[in-house]
């Protein structure tokens, strides 16, 4: 099974997504664990402190590497894969959650970032996956933690209904899906393209392939 150890000052906000649709269909059906921790916990005085301002000064707060040490040192098992969300990580494609959704004893310990981000010794020390979902700044980790599990926990076996969806999605084969429709035929004049009416599975085929786009 594989399993997701989550990290975070915000425990709620990951929480709500984890119970909702295909991540709460893979936890009932045993093909995955998902655990969602705060990192207060592994603080040590009464305020529960997780940033402090940086050294040399600047703006903002820095997340403090006392409490990361104490709950991947907790969470760790022999195999596995620390994770840190951060803008400067390796993008975030396809291929690698492919790569990781075939590891079937995968354990995952992803940190969420906030504020200005964590001292640079976690990085340095704790962590051997960085990765970033796009080039642009959001105001912490845990909406990229989100798009790790989910985009991982889709492509285990028994987590879709039609496990089809899979052969044909975007990404796949290095193609985008192809555009679909659905009823009615026409609406406010936008009408359904006719090939799709034929019944003609070769020509429809035909035109599925054409419309797809190389990656």
């Amino acid at each position: 099974m594989i399993k997701f150890d989550i990290v975070t000052i915000f425990p709620n906000i990951v929480e709500e997504y984890i119970n909702t649709g295909i991540l709460r269909i893979a936890k009932k059906k045993g093909l995955v664990e998902i655990n969602v921790h705060d990192l207060r916990k592994w603080t040590d005085d009464r305020h529960k402190t997780v940033d402090d301002t940086p050294y040399g000064g600047g703006p903002g707060m820095i997340m403090k590497v006392e409490p990361i040490y104490r709950a991947i040192k907790e969470l760790k098992k022999k195999n596995t894969i620390v994770a840190i969300t951060t803008p400067k990580g390796e993008k975030l494609v396809q291929k690698k959650v492919l790569s990781f959704s075939n590891k079937k004893d995968l354990h995952m310990i992803i940190l969420c970032g906030r504020y200005e981000g964590f001292d640079q010794r976690i990085h340095d020390n704790l962590v051997n996956y960085e990765f970033s979902v796009g080039e642009y700044v959001l105001s912490g980790g845990e909406l990229p933690a989100l798009i790790l599990v989910d985009s991982i926990t889709r492509l285990l076996p028994g987590v879709l209904g039609n496990e089809q969806s899979l052969e044909t999605e975007s990404f796949t084969n290095d193609l985008y899906d192809f555009p679909q429709y659905t009823k009615p035929e026409e609406f406010n004049g936008w009408k359904v393209p006719e090939v799709l009416l034929s019944g003609n599975h070769k020509e429809i085929e035909k035109f599925r392939k054409n419309s797809q786009k190389m990656v």
